[in-house]
């Protein structure tokens, strides 16, 4: 994993035009304009804030894989965990791997108390990619007639665990 830069516009561009990848992100399938502009804001956003989106590439041969990261959520709900694998990436475990490395990176670095994500539904490898790094559903709503579920990652802290252990059984 590491920070996307220009040099992933190619790769960004394939990832975010694929209807297999992309068309149950928020905002769907994007154009090589827009993926361009996210980019640009993507990356404006590791100077801002200290986090980001990351580019994923495969060990062996440097191969683009998708993405991972945080995005701040323009609806207001906070910073979100964010990941997008390309299409013959899905069911190999790599959604889960990247997704806990942002969710651990933004507790433990970025010093994130709250991180969102919102999915939907129908979206089961996604509901549970989440559920896998640990997050919790919170919350329904509907987004143009689609039903859509917050789920939260708030990590208990170790002060918290001392108040609250529970004895062994």
């Amino acid at each position: 994993m590491r920070p996307v830069t220009g040099m992933d516009l190619a790769d960004l561009v394939r990832l975010k035009g694929d209807p297999r990848s992309f068309a149950k992100m928020l905002g769907g399938v994007r154009s090589a304009f827009q993926t361009a502009e996210e980019l640009a804001e993507e990356m404006a956003l590791w100077g801002r804030c200290g986090f980001g989106m990351w580019s994923l590439h495969e060990l062996a041969d440097d191969r683009f894989a998708g993405v991972a990261g945080l995005m701040e959520r323009a609806d207001g709900r906070g910073v979100a965990l964010r990941f997008a694998l390309v299409a013959d990436r899905h069911g190999h475990g790599f959604a889960s791997e990247a997704a806990g490395a942002a969710l651990r990176f933004a507790h433990e670095r970025a010093g994130l108390t709250r991180v969102v994500a919102v999915a939907r539904a129908d979206n089961l490898g996604s509901r549970n990619v989440l559920g896998a790094v640990g997050m919790r559903e919170a919350e329904w709503f509907d987004r143009h007639g689609e039903p859509m579920i917050i789920y939260v990652s708030e990590p208990v802290t170790p002060d918290f665990t001392q108040k609250h252990a529970f004895p062994s059984p």
